[in-house]
């Protein structure tokens, strides 16, 4: 191999964000433009049922929100590690497995790199969170072997894996003069991950890094996670969520849940998912929330809604202000109303376990608080208003340093060893 091809790809694979970089041997890693300008594109496939093409990024989510009949696949990482990945789906009326459906879109991963650098990368390494799964070794396991064959078949060679969080304090190395203990805070679409890590630009030159690696932590909760509770909170009663019916019993909640959920959105459009739909009517007071239930479903209108919880979300964090889920692909005008004060209450529950497993990171680095030089923020979920305070508050001595949210862990990854 010659010395211009010589280097690594580092792919951020993300629940909701993908990003990738690339650098050589003693070099500064370059993040690849994936979409025109754009650094990071989102984990999106749409496969257009009008003329058979298949669709990425924001180019997918696109067409989708256009009304494009096809079929919209995102969170596709949340599958690794599930027994869902190697079931089908029909598409285009092809049967095709998720497992394929993650090759698709790590293909045009490679094909984009190819464009950028001018050559085929075959070394790669890729992103992974400290935990695909929770509490499961073995599933835990065969979900980094999915994501090894899914990146093996469609032609790297040599792959291997760093934790996401690790490879965010790799990129963040290059920016410190003195030697650092740091907390790594990588918050992503779907997993939480913590480390802390002694950093420093002579510590930058040692081969093996292991020694400065103190504690890792993770749990699987993030930026969807917040999502589809604020759906669940916002949205859903608007369909019937928690909604009485005539013998004072809730509506049955399951399809509300998997109506907030991205990945499993799509299997409530399926006929057997609409049949049973159906059947609730009688569980309903108010048909016009049955109405519109079914609405969604047979119009296939739920990562529609799902998206405008996602931007909802961010414009009340960005601005720190009140806002509104457009929901008017049910109703002309029809809204729900999304404040900071309901940011607040109905995400507590899951950043007070982001912000513990934090803490639990720290602990098991047998450190105090005194000791963590800085709070190193990566990952897109990391930048929510609510999230910050939350973390803030836990470590009120202890600056934030914001880094880049969506490259830094592909930044990382291509320094990887």
């Amino acid at each position: 191999m010659t010395p211009t091809l010589s280097g690594t790809l580092g792919i951020d694979f993300g629940t909701s964000n993908s990003a990738m970089a690339w650098a050589t041997p003693q070099g500064t890693a370059r993040l690849i433009p994936l979409e025109g300008d754009a650094l990071a594109m989102p984990t999106a496939v749409f496969y257009n049922a009008e003329d058979s093409t298949t669709h990425f990024g924001r180019d997918a989510i696109g067409h989708y929100l256009e009304g494009t009949e096809g079929r919209l696949m995102r969170s596709l990482k949340s599958l690794l590690g599930s027994p869902l990945l190697m079931e089908t789906t029909l598409v285009n009326h092809q049967q095709i497995s998720f497992q394929d459906i993650i090759g698709t879109f790590l293909t045009t991963l490679r094909e984009r790199a190819t464009t950028a650098l001018g050559f085929a990368p075959t070394r790669v390494v890729m992103g992974r969170p400290v935990h695909f799964v929770d509490d499961d070794a073995q599933r835990d396991a065969q979900a980094e072997a999915s994501l090894r064959q899914a990146a093996q078949a469609v032609g790297f060679e040599d792959v291997s894996f760093q934790l996401e969080p690790i490879a965010a304090a790799l990129d963040y190395e290059r920016r410190l003069t003195k030697d650092s203990t740091v907390l790594v805070v990588d918050l992503g679409g779907g997993t939480s991950d913590f480390t802390v890590v002694r950093l420093g630009p002579e510590r930058m030159q040692q081969a093996d890094r292991s020694a400065d690696i103190l504690a890792t932590t993770g749990v699987h909760i993030g930026g969807t996670d917040y999502d589809q509770k604020l759906s669940l909170e916002q949205v859903m009663p608007l369909l019937g969520y928690r909604h009485l019916g005539p013998e004072h019993r809730e509506v049955p909640s399951r399809v509300f849940f998997d109506l907030s959920t991205w990945h499993l959105i799509h299997w409530q459009y399926q006929p057997k998912a609409i049949s049973h739909a159906k059947t609730l009517r009688s569980n309903y007071s108010d048909p016009s929330m049955h109405e519109r239930l079914m609405q969604v479903l047979t119009e296939r209108h739920g990562h529609h809604i799902a998206h405008e919880v996602e931007q909802a979300k961010i414009r009340c964090s960005v601005t720190d202000a009140d806002t509104a889920i457009d929901l008017s692909v049910i109703a002309p005008r029809l809204a729900a109303a999304l404040g900071v004060g309901d940011m607040q209450a109905h995400l507590a529950s899951l950043l007070d376990r982001t912000v513990a497993c934090a803490r639990e990171c720290v602990q098991a680095a047998g450190l105090r608080d005194e000791q963590i030089d800085a709070i190193y923020l990566t990952g897109g979920s990391s930048a929510l208003r609510t999230f910050q305070r939350a973390l803030q508050a836990a470590f009120a001595d202890v600056p934030l340093v914001e880094g880049d949210l969506f490259g830094g862990v592909a930044s990382g990854l291509a320094y990887s060893l």
